[in-house]
């Protein structure tokens, strides 16, 4: 496999993992009341995180193995610098990592927060697959 065919398949594996967190999130506000409100957000935050690394993938940024996207994002944000307001805006979603995720941590997020983080993450989709080559794409 050539270098650039590698590159492609990396960044297509990142995208679609990315979108099946997205799905799962969708698929996690189905049932409202159903109790999968902290899944939701904590796909939500799947889906940029991975959105993310799969711009840097393309553009041969290494990262570390980390859920923080504020990091991932300034990385993200000296590639493209339009990139600055999706970047600042998905930040918030860093928490979802493990916010909920654990005893001890509130139980659920509201149903705004819920809905804002899944709006969050789809907008970052959206705008980092623009940026990548249709090949490239899920």
């Amino acid at each position: 496999m050539a270098p650039d065919e590698a590159r492609t398949e990396d960044v297509r594996a990142w995208l679609q993992k990315a979108a099946l967190d997205l799905r799962a999130a969708e698929y996690g506000m189905s049932e409202p009341g159903a109790g999968l409100l902290s899944d939701v957000v904590f796909h939500a935050q799947q889906a940029a995180e991975k959105a993310f690394k799969a711009l840097l993938a393309w553009h041969d940024v290494p990262f570390r193995k980390t859920h923080n996207l504020e990091e991932l994002g300034r990385a993200c944000v000296l590639i493209d610098a339009k990139l600055y307001a999706i970047v600042d805006q998905a930040a918030s979603l860093t928490e979802y990592a493990w916010k909920f995720r654990y005893p001890g941590e509130p139980s659920e997020p509201s149903l705004d927060e819920t809905n804002e983080a899944l709006k969050t993450a789809r907008e970052v989709l959206r705008e980092i697959a623009s940026r990548l080559p249709k090949d490239a794409q899920a």
